[in-house]
């Protein structure tokens, strides 16, 4: 798997889990045991869902010994938003002609089946 961060991004949220995690944390911090809560997998599975997001930098592990709680970090997001505002535009563009040209293909279909 390449190791830009857009990649990174896009991969951790890839997964269902991972989203779900994430979006737990923009309520709030909470510790591995919280996350792992409401989710039918082992707390092993958990903590590989949450080194993935740390890698990606979408989340940031605290340092208290007792209780290392995990918060969203958004700087990936916002990349990820730039990223695809950039060619949201490009995309707006293309569809929009593409509409264009149905139309103007369903207006000639319409004047052979009246003439």
């Amino acid at each position: 798997m390449p190791d830009d961060p857009l990649s990174l991004t896009f991969a951790a949220l890839a997964d269902p889990t991972r989203r779900a995690i994430l979006a737990r944390l923009a309520d709030g911090e909470a510790t591995v045991n919280e996350l792992a809560e409401p989710f039918d997998i082992s707390l092993q599975a958990i903590s590989k869902h949450l080194k993935v997001l740390e890698r990606a930098g979408l989340i940031s592990r605290g340092r208290d010994a007792q209780w290392r709680p995990c918060r969203l970090e958004t700087a990936p997001l916002e990349t990820v938003s730039e990223w695809v505002d950039r060619y949201r535009g490009r995309w707006s563009d293309r569809f929009d002609r593409l509409d264009q040209e149905i139309k103007s293909i369903q207006r000639r279909q319409e004047g052979h089946e009246h003439g």
